[in-house]
This record gives structure tokens, sequence and C-alpha cells, in this order.
């Protein structure tokens, strides 16, 4: 589909949001599904970050001439090596244990092929990667030997190590050519269908994430949506600025109004599958920046706060995985999209919130913000009674604390659902760990001034009262957050710095078995 076809679902009112303090209404069952009040233009961030989600395409090939791969652990090194001709055999003995991938020669002495030694580790897809990134560039290559890694997890290891987010990078300091693999599965097959939604999926979560805040606002996140849903035959709407207020998500409205008019506020939903039976709900923090608000924070803590809309970019990839497998379920994805801005109207420490649920809230601090907007939206998710309401939020300090910035940390009441999750990680190496939501907390975030604090004073376990504090909107429906950081701080193979996909693939595994 062109961009310009895509343009076409795209909404074309924009309305005028003016600022200032306004009045909530009573909160009661509103109409849904409005059209879309704002515009996007096919070269909008937003779309593009969904649209070149398939362009680690280029770095595959169908069977053609290329240099063998032999791909080798460290453990089986020896006996590889005895299993060669005689010179190659000398040739390999002469490398002293090589640590990178070495050239092979023939008989002429021409390359014959590559063998990539693997290190020791716990996880193939990031040892595999370690040994792709060495590899000269600009090269096809084909795997000939590659031991006990299956195909699946070499080519999502080839994917990841391809990616590169290069659109602000000079012309000269792109790669020229493509480092290019032969893929080992059918066209058709099942396998690569799940390679190809686990690439699309991180290589969109990445670009939203690593977007600078001032080319991926709330209205860039929302022209996301459209264009995803254009892809998919769903369905998707858009309530913004002062409208929220009418239709009852007054804190998703108190925090984001102190941006400009331009960048206002907005409850973005997609709905896909609508006459399936069975329910699932997504929920993703969308804080295109946060400046903590009038709690500002430091420099060095506000600079990579574009990826504070990393809950949503989650819930959009997981979304995609699941309308392209076309999984029977009945998909519904609520994104709560501000910027917590400083201004005359920021919402202030001191102040009181009401909810979409009525459920007052009294403010601490106003750069715990992700939780204030996240209660809204889990309002609205309960409101269809989904059999399974998952949330995404780069939502606490805290966690990274617990956990470090690689392992999501996961809360949920459901034994058997977090143990599912757990699992599914483990067989997709993408590590997620389970926090407890400890009950007796409960009591850090009571105020005689309101029905509960935003976050306790002492900070202390913050990744479990935020967590808390969430719980208080779910009502009875089953329910699991996903607190995770959704950036790497430095680069590893496989791993640019930059925005990440953490815990992705372990939830669309989770989601697949309970739903197929």
């Amino acid at each position: 589909m062109s961009l310009h076809r895509l343009a076409a679902f795209a909404p074309s009112v924009r309305v005028a949001v003016p600022r200032g303090n306004y009045s909530i209404p009573r909160v009661g069952r509103p109409r849904r599904r409005f059209v879309v009040l704002s515009t996007m233009t096919p070269t909008d961030p937003g779309m593009s970050a969904v649209l070149s989600a398939n362009r680690f395409q280029t770095h595959f090939s169908e069977p053609t001439q290329a240099t063998p791969l032999d791909i080798v652990p460290k453990a089986d090194w020896d006996e590889y090596v005895e299993r060669q001709t005689p010179a190659q055999k000398a040739w390999l003995k002469a490398q002293s244990n090589p640590t990178s991938p070495t050239p092979v020669p023939a008989a002429d002495a021409s390359i014959d092929h590559f063998v990539l030694p693997v290190k020791p580790g716990s996880i193939d897809l990031w040892r595999l990667a370690a040994a792709f990134s060495g590899l000269p560039k600009g090269n096809l290559y084909w795997i000939n030997e590659s031991a006990d890694f299956d195909d699946a997890t070499i080519e999502l290891a080839w994917g990841l190590t391809a990616y590169a987010f290069t659109k602000y990078k000079k012309q000269e300091d792109k790669p020229e050519a493509p480092t290019c693999l032969v893929r080992r599965t059918a066209a058709d097959s099942p396998v690569r269908a799940s390679v190809d939604r686990a690439l699309q999926a991180t290589y969109m979560v990445r670009d939203m994430i690593s977007t600078p805040a001032e080319d991926f606002g709330p209205r860039n996140l929302e022209a996301a949506v459209s264009t995803l849903a254009a892809q998919h035959a769903a369905r998707s709407t858009s309530i913004v600025g002062q409208q929220l207020l009418q239709h009852g998500y007054p804190q998703v409205h108190r925090v984001g109004r102190a941006a400009s008019t331009e960048r206002a506020p907005r409850l973005i939903e997609l709905t896909w599958n609508e006459s399936a039976q069975r329910a699932i709900t997504l929920v993703g923090k969308g804080v295109c920046y946060d400046t903590g608000g009038l709690s500002l924070k430091p420099t060095n803590s506000m600079v990579t706060m574009s990826k504070d809309m990393g809950g949503a970019a989650h819930v959009l990839g997981l979304a995609h995985m699941i309308m392209s497998a076309q999984l029977d379920v009945r998909l519904r994805v609520l994104i709560p999209a501000v910027e917590n801005s400083v201004s005359s109207n920021s919402f202030r420490p001191g102040d009181i919130l009401t909810a979409r649920n009525g459920t007052t809230t009294l403010n601490v601090n106003s750069d715990a913000e992700g939780r204030l907007i996240l209660a809204d939206a889990l309002v609205a998710a309960t409101e269809d009674n989904p059999e399974l309401i998952v949330d995404f939020a780069t939502l606490t300090g805290a966690q990274r604390v617990a956990l470090g910035p690689d392992i999501p940390g996961v809360f949920c009441d459901d034994d058997a659902l977090a143990d599912q999750l757990y699992s599914a990680g483990n067989r997709m190496e993408d590590i997620v760990w389970r926090l407890p939501l400890h009950q007796p907390y409960r009591k850090l975030l009571d105020t005689p001034l309101a029905d509960i604090k935003s976050c306790s004073s002492g900070g202390l376990g913050g990744a479990i009262t935020a967590a808390l504090y969430l719980k208080e909107f779910v009502g009875d429906c089953t329910w699991m957050h996903i607190d995770l950081m959704a950036y790497n701080s430095t680069s590893s193979p496989g791993r640019p710095e930059g925005g990440e996909a953490m815990g992705l693939r372990a939830a669309f595994e989770l989601i697949r078995e309970r739903f197929s």
C-alpha cells in the first residue's frame, strides 16, 4: 500500500484546543469510537516508523551464490577443525583459538568459507549476534553448518544485528551496501512468518522510541496507530484536548494540558476483529516526552525521555504481531498520549485529581505522571470486560534498580498467568521476571486528603507501589502490568544504543498460547 493511499485513512480535521483549566464533568458511560481529531501527512514520523518496519528484508536473500558460513560453538572447535581438509586444518590450528569470524582458504588460496566461533553463553540469540557482528560487511552469506542453532534463532539474530537507526545521520555515515544472509526457512513457512513478525515489531518499536520527541509527539503517535490500523483493516480513533474531559479521561487531560496545542493530549484507540468472542485489551503508556513537569528532572535524567512512550510503542508492536498472526481474538489497544510539560497550567504536586471511575488521587510528584494517565485508560479497558488486560509502561526507576536495564518486571495476581509468561520468555530468549504485588505496601499510598496518593513518600518499593496504584483501576479483570526500560544505554551486538523491545516476543507467545 502506498504512502498516499495510507494517508487516505488519516483524519482531515484539526481541533484547536485552548489552554486553561477545565471543570471535570460527571463521568458516566461515554459514547466511544469517535473520528480522529487531528491531521497527519504521508511523511509523518509516526507513519514512517510503521511503514519502514520491514526494512530488515534488505539484509536477507533467497538462494543464490554466496559465501558459506560455518557456525561453531567454542566447545566444538577442536572436533570441527579435525573434519577439515589437511590444508584447512593446518590453517585453522595456526589461528590460535580465534574469537572472531575466520576465513578458511580453498586450494587456490581464495576464501572457501568463513567459520564463526560462537562464545559460550546462556542466550543463543545474543551469542549469534556477537558472531555475526564481526563478519566483513557488504557480502552475501549462507549458513553451511549451524551446530544446534535452529533456523528461526539464526534468522532472528541476523535481523536484529542488521538493525540500524540512521535517519538523523549524514549520508556518508550510512552503510553503502547491506550485508545479506540467504534464508534457510521456506518463504511460505510458519517459521519464517514468525521471524518476520518479530523483526517487524522490533524494528517498529525501536524506531518509535529512538525518534526524538520533537518529531514524535502525541499527534505522531496517533499517526503511527492510524497507519498500523490501515495495514490490518483495523479501526483507529482519537479523543483530543478538551474532548477528553467530555468523554471521561480527566487525568489524561490534566497531565497533558500544559503542552502546546500542536502537542495536545489524547486517548488513542485501535480495535480489530471485533466479531471475535474472546477479547484482549492492551494499554500502553504514551508519554512522548517527560520533563518531570513541575517536579522538574535534572538534565541528565531528561536526555532520554523521548523513550517514555516506550509502553505505547510496545503495545503497537504487540498488536502488529497479533494481527499479522490472525489470532482469533478481539483486540483493543488504548494509548493515553501526552507530553508532561511545564507551563502556567501544569498540574501541581499537592493537586487532587479525579480519574475516570471517580477515584481521587493526591498528586505527590508530577514526575510520576505515567500512572495517572494509565489509570484512566485501565478503567476504560475494564468496561468491555476483556479476558485479559496487559499494560506496558516505562513506569519506574525502581524497576531498573531491582532488575537492571535489560529485564522487564512483571506484576500479576494470577500465578498461572505469570508463570506462563515467564516460561514463554525463557523459550523465546526474551527474559522477564515477576515482582510481587505486595498488598501490605498499599498502606504507603494512604492519605486523609483523597482516596489514594500517587506514590509513597519514602520511595522504597517504588515499582511495587506504582503497580499497586494501577491495581486500584482494574477491578476484577485479569491484568498484567509490565514495567520496563525500553532503551539500551550502550550498544552491544544485536542491541544498539537507543530504543529497545523488551518482553515483546514473550508477551506474544503467551497470548498466542492462550488464544489459539
